[in-house]
């Protein structure tokens, strides 16, 4: 065997070594506290915000869904009075505003035909 090693390590090694401990000796402080705050970074989404919004529209979802006189979107699938409706023959669904807005002249084929 040849004489590589000097107290036990490479080069390589104690290299390694001397910069492991000149990062473990470097003291950057404590981390700062946690914040339960709101941060705003750009791009940035509100997830809490977001899951009220959706809870409201579920409650809204589930009132509308227990009158007689409503239905489902074909294509939200959310529940409207059938005054908010508008009923597309060609295609056998009711439709509400904004998504018929949405689609405007195209078509879109169902599965299945909701009952008019």
């Amino acid at each position: 065997m040849g004489n590589n090693y000097t107290s036990g390590m490479s080069g390589n090694h104690r290299d390694l070594a001397t910069r492991r401990e000149a990062r473990m000796s470097n003291s950057t402080g404590p981390l700062p506290a946690a914040s339960t705050a709101a941060r705003s970074y750009p791009g940035s989404f509100d997830f809490e915000n977001m899951l009220v919004s959706l809870r409201e529209l579920f409650a809204l979802d589930r009132q509308k869904a227990s009158q007689s006189d409503s239905s489902r979107c074909g294509i939200c699938y959310l529940h409207f009075l059938f005054s908010e409706l508008h009923y597309r023959d060609e295609e056998g669904f009711y439709v509400c505003y904004n998504c018929e807005r949405a689609l405007g002249k195209q078509t879109v084929p169902m599965l299945r035909r909701q009952q008019k």
